[in-house]
C-alpha cells in the first residue's frame, strides 16, 4: 500500500492518469471555503475514476461541523477527525499526536483511516 500526501486542492488530481488510485481521501475542514474545494475535489476524482472516495473531515469541533460536511458530502463515505488539544500540542513539539497519548480521540479515529484503507 502506498499513501500520498498531495498538495491541496485539485491541480494533481487533474495530472494523475486515469483510474490510476485504487482510493482517494478528500480531506476538508467545516468551512465553507475547504467544503468548496473539497467537492470540486470529489468531482474530479470521480470523472477520472480514481478509485473509491472518501471524505476525511478534519477539525470538527462539534456536532454542527460534523453535519456541515456531512450535509455537503451526503452520498460518500465521511470519517470525522474531531478538533483535538493533542494534535495541536505534538506540532508544537514536532511529534506523531500518538506519542503524546496514543488513546487521543483524533488519533483513534485516524487509526480508523488506516483500517478502512488495509485490505482485509
Amino acid at each position: 500500500m502506498i499513501i500520498a500526501d498531495l498538495e491541496a486542492g485539485i491541480g494533481t488530481l487533474t495530472r494523475l492518469p486515469e483510474s490510476s488510485v485504487d482510493s482517494t481521501l478528500v480531506i476538508v475542514e467545516p468551512t465553507p471555503r475547504s467544503i468548496d474545494v473539497g467537492q470540486r475535489a470529489v468531482l474530479v476524482a470521480t470523472e477520472r475514476k480514481q478509485g473509491r472516495v472518501t471524505i476525511v473531515a478534519n477539525k470538527v469541533a462539534n456536532a454542527d461541523d460534523d453535519a456541515r460536511v456531512r450535509a455537503a458530502f451526503a452520498d460518500h463515505d465521511l470519517i470525522a477527525i474531531p478538533a483535538d488539544a493533542v494534535v495541536i500540542r505534538a506540532d508544537r513539539q514536532g511529534v506523531s499526536p500518538i506519542d503524546i497519548d496514543p488513546a487521543a480521540p483524533a488519533v483513534e479515529a485516524i487509526a480508523g483511516i488506516a483500517m478502512r484503507l488495509a485490505p482485509s
